[in-house]
């Protein structure tokens, strides 16, 4: 064992090491008629009179959570995964816990907190994949820079910072740090707060760099940037310094760059779509790992594709992530074509 090498993280000579950074949520699907989708000024929108009993054609309690799909999500597809978060002391947390450790994921750094409520969801949902989340962040903002495993992250190959909330953004101190150190791998998916405060704030310029993959969805990428074309967006993220870039765009597919040239992959149009919760974190899951396996980079996009297709086809955010055989299976058999032009 190396001197720096933390005692308590298992070290698998043939499984990649990741870290899973952010947020556990339980999650309530609440499944409603089509017919009551209202449109006002060109936007979708949920009517659900007040006074009166809405009709629901079906309740799911599944797991979700950025750092918990993506710890299962890399898990299934044969990783030594870790969930790096804060869950409740409550049932929601013991069912977020119980699932994460039945999927193999390590939980032993995971902080529970007593008499907390553990993040929880509920999610409306029609026929067609259209959905309104309502969320309370609970336990999840109570991850901050005194319990933040520093040591067990310069252990890892990987690591995957997803949405976390503001009260957390003290971590990315520590983060940075670590990178600049001891150089794990990275891929960064922006929060809210973060996305709203801009790619020249502070800390996102000195994090940006370190980002070996960078996931957005066009309207973040847009905000983020205060630009107005994905092009342009692209341009200004690799000027701040981020290795691979990924901007999504719903059933438009995905528009990417390794700085050399820009690719487009489509989405996989033969799924039926369910739900879409949690698409975003399957495809960046299946990019990493395909990264993380030596694949180029057109086809890690085909992998993350696959596996949000997958998600997708599926109630909730894990149901359908795929294993790394299916995973295999569907990249050998895959009708996917990624183009690409020079920059």
């Amino acid at each position: 064992m190396s001197p720096k090498e933390h005692p308590s993280i298992h070290r698998a000579t043939n499984r990649s090491r990741t870290m899973s950074i952010g947020g556990a949520t339980y999650d309530l699907f609440v499944r409603i008629r089509q017919d009551s989708l209202w449109k006002e000024s060109g936007k979708a929108m949920f009517a659900l009179p007040l006074g009166e009993k809405v009709h629901v054609d079906e309740v799911i309690e599944t797991c979700g959570g950025g750092a918990s799909n993506t710890s299962v999500g890399l898990a299934r597809l044969g990783c030594s995964a870790l969930f790096e978060g804060v869950i409740g002391s409550d049932l929601w947390g013991e069912r977020l816990l119980r699932n994460l450790q039945k999927e193999g994921v390590n939980t032993q750094y995971a902080l529970i907190v007593e008499h907390e409520m553990s993040s929880f969801s509920i999610i409306l949902s029609a026929s067609k994949g259209e959905r309104v989340i309502l969320y309370t962040p609970g336990a999840n903002a109570h991850l901050h820079k005194s319990n933040f495993d520093r040591e067990v992250m310069r252990q890892m190959d990987w690591v995957y910072l997803n949405h976390i909330q503001e009260s957390s953004h003290d971590i990315q101190e520590d983060i940075v740090e670590i990178l600049s150190q001891e150089r794990p791998r990275l891929t960064w998916n922006p929060g809210g707060r973060q996305i709203a405060a801009g790619i020249g704030a502070k800390m996102n310029s000195r994090l940006l760099p370190f980002a070996d993959l960078l996931l957005l969805n066009l309207e973040e990428a847009l905000e983020f940037t205060h630009t107005s074309s994905p092009d342009d967006a692209i341009r200004k993220l690799l000027k701040s310094g981020a290795k691979l870039i990924c901007v999504t765009d719903g059933r438009r597919g995905v528009t990417a760059t390794d700085g050399m040239k820009r690719y487009q992959c489509p989405c996989d149009d033969t799924v039926e779509v369910m739900d879409t919760t949690g698409a975003g974190d399957a495809f960046g899951t299946g990019v990493t790992w395909a990264l993380l396996k030596g694949f180029p980079f057109p086809t890690a996009l085909k992998a993350g594709t696959l596996n949000a297709a997958s998600v997708v086809g599926a109630f909730g955010a894990q149901a359908g992530l795929l294993t790394e055989t299916l995973m295999q299976s569907r990249l050998e058999s895959s009708t996917l074509s990624v183009t690409d032009n020079p920059l």
